[in-house]
């Protein structure tokens, strides 16, 4: 009988312990809801963590090699699945010629010029970019073919670079520029300016303050300290460089943020691009844009309005102004909103991927629940204009 009474209060400890990882942020605080935040997507599989919406309407996500099963890395939603985009085999990569095949994307945007540009890491979980793999991969949303395939050169892809998000303005250079942030966890930040006719790349703001992780943030999600948690009982910091990025809508301005900081900040397009701008001139020329919550995706409008997602708090934030950062969409479903993207239809849409869940926060669990979100919030403006 002892015997039993043990084995039993064992079990019932047992049972308590996984309710209590499995509920861990029950004790978390209660979520507002601000703002009509609307339902359009559901994901069942993989974990996604960048959208865009075209200009004809069409969304398109992608799904990194992080760890999860990813049958494809870049996909179309349609009646509201996700499938392959622009087909089933370029989403695999291929061993014989890294720039061919999709490694692991990162982010997907359109560009308002009738293409989808892919962003290819060549990093699957978060190793060192396979060489010649990192690169931009532009699709014709006419005739859904690639059309484009820009390889990073190697002088700016480092051993701990991280490709993460992108912007274009096609008013700078022949064929135009790409803006991509590095948002390395282990190497320098940096914003990588590339030249889509020749190929050519600058690191710019390499190692900045402004493009690191800040050393004394410290992350609360869901009433919980985020840090990276190993099964063997080891911890570390959540320590990553820039990664929100957004152009302004005349091109002259590009914001940026770190992942590990609550700070947003702003430089002239022009100074990036010139290669005889020094890198401590370029530092002077930061503006810092204040305290704007903890983002991972920054996005513009038409109108020049900036947002920034705010992963502590379940919310989408607004730059006002004066200067000041207000709540413009807060749900219990926008668990680490990702991505931002601005559709024509004037909503402002958003990916909600439960990052903070992964089991490298929780010691070896996966405290993810399926199914991830795609949201939108009416804004009443359209996209920035990249031309």
């Amino acid at each position: 009988m002892q015997a039993k009474t043990t084995i039993g209060r064992l079990f019932a400890a047992t049972a308590i312990a996984l309710a209590a990882a499995q509920a861990s942020y029950a004790a978390a605080p209660a979520v507002q809801t601000v703002g009509k935040v609307e339902r359009v997507a559901a994901f069942d599989g993989a974990m996604p963590t960048g959208v865009t919406v075209a200009e004809g309407g069409r969304i398109f996500v992608n799904f990194p090699r992080w760890g999860d099963e990813v049958p494809y890395t870049v996909a179309e939603i349609r009646k509201g699945k996700p499938v392959p985009y622009p087909d089933a085999a370029i989403n695999r990569e291929d061993p014989r010629d890294p720039a061919r095949g999709l490694i692991s994307v990162q982010s997907v945007v359109a560009d308002g010029q009738g293409r989808l540009w892919i962003l290819d890491t060549a990093a699957p979980g978060f190793a060192a970019p396979k060489a010649g793999g990192a690169k931009l991969v532009a699709v014709d949303l006419k005739t859904d073919k690639v059309v484009k395939t820009v390889v990073f050169p190697p002088d700016v892809i480092l051993p701990s670079t991280y490709v993460n998000d992108v912007r274009f303005d096609f008013r700078a250079g022949r064929e135009g520029t790409a803006y991509v942030t590095d948002s390395s966890l282990s190497g320098p930040g940096a914003i990588i300016v590339l030249d889509l006719a020749s190929g050519k790349a600058l690191r710019r703001l390499n190692g900045d303050k402004t493009t690191a992780a800040d050393p004394t943030f410290v992350p609360r999600v869901e009433g919980e300290v985020l840090q990276q948690r190993g099964a063997d009982g080891k911890t570390a910091p959540f320590a990553v460089a820039s990664d929100g990025i957004a152009l302004s809508p005349d091109g002259q301005t590009l914001y940026f943020s770190p992942l590990s900081s609550r700070r947003g900040y702003a430089v002239p397009t022009a100074l990036l691009r010139d290669p005889a701008v020094s890198e401590a001139e370029l530092s002077k020329a930061v503006r810092d844009l204040g305290e704007k919550g903890a983002s991972d995706g920054l996005e513009t409008d038409a109108a020049g309005k900036l947002y920034a997602t705010d992963y502590e708090h379940n919310a989408i934030r607004a730059l006002g102004s004066d200067g000041a950062w207000r709540i413009i969409a807060q749900h219990p479903e926008m668990l680490w909103p990702d991505t931002l993207s601005v559709g024509k239809d004037g909503y402002l849409y958003v990916m909600a991927n439960q990052l903070h869940r992964q089991p490298g926060f929780h010691g070896g669990k996966d405290l993810r629940q399926k199914p991830y979100r795609l949201l939108r919030v009416k804004i009443g403006s359209g996209p920035a204009p990249t031309r």
